[in-house]
């Protein structure tokens, strides 16, 4: 759905007004959508591989 319709306080799923019981999603299916998205790695946060302690000892004198 458009991000217009997410801002005016609908679905954070699909957009369609919120009920109070699944707050803040539409229904249990949308609910369960979101869930499934964590537990797959959906919402994973990117991450860069940065240098470790390992790399300064090969510098050291």
């Amino acid at each position: 759905m458009s991000e217009e319709v997410r801002k005016v306080g609908g679905c954070v799923i699909c957009g369609k007004p919120k009920e109070e019981r699944y707050k803040p999603f539409c229904s249990k299916r949308c609910a369960d959508v979101d869930l499934n998205r964590w537990f797959s790695g959906g919402y994973a946060i990117p991450a860069t591989q940065e240098d470790g302690p390992e790399a300064d000892d090969e510098t050291a004198p």
